[in-house]
């Protein structure tokens, strides 16, 4: 569902992240399958150095579809940035592979708050992410954030995902599927 990122699986997700449907929503806007290649490599040598975690998202095959981000890590906060491939969306692969992630960032990597930042007129994503149990609406608790992000051209609806909130909301998952298998 999710892995570290690897360079031979660029020109594959280049196809996905050009299409019109995802293009303008994806923060690394490269223009070839060239360019995205530099763009991974720099994004891998960023990882190294703490400054970003990055991992492909999968299919059930194991082909990459997408990719899942945390950018801008400070103070143990970081900035989500996820696109998944336009035959891909809708079937659920964004949605286990954030919870992936932010498990493995929350508890891996001990990252206690990751920011969501969604253009205001990407509406899909905010409907997304306002049916997920354990992101707040980060206007009001944090106005400077919310004010820094909204500086240039672009306007953003700000979201957070604090770490307690995400292991509340999903403990309770957790527990219902051990139930099952202890069921079985």
């Amino acid at each position: 569902m999710i892995k570290r990122r690897e360079l031979h699986e660029c020109e594959h997700l280049f196809e996905y992240l050009s299409h019109p449907s995802v293009f303008p929503f994806v923060r690394q806007k490269a223009n070839s399958a060239e360019e995205f290649l530099f763009m991974t490599k720099q994004l891998m040598e960023e990882e190294e150095r703490g400054e970003v975690i990055s991992r492909t998202i999968t299919d059930d095959y194991g082909m990459p579809i997408g990719t899942i981000n945390l950018y801008d890590i400070q103070d143990q906060a970081g900035f989500l940035g996820t696109w998944i491939g336009q035959p891909f969306q809708g079937k659920g692969y964004n949605q286990k592979a954030k919870d992936l992630f932010l498990e493995e960032l929350f508890f891996k990597y001990n990252i206690n708050t990751v920011f969501v930042r969604i253009k205001k007129h990407n509406e899909k994503s905010i409907r997304a992410i306002n049916k997920l149990a354990y992101t707040v609406n980060a206007k009001e608790s944090h106005p400077n954030l919310f004010e820094e992000i909204n500086v240039a051209d672009h306007q953003y609806e700000l979201y957070q995902i604090p770490k307690d909130l995400f292991y509340m909301a999903t403990a309770s998952s957790r527990f219902d599927n051990m139930d099952e298998e202890q069921a079985m």
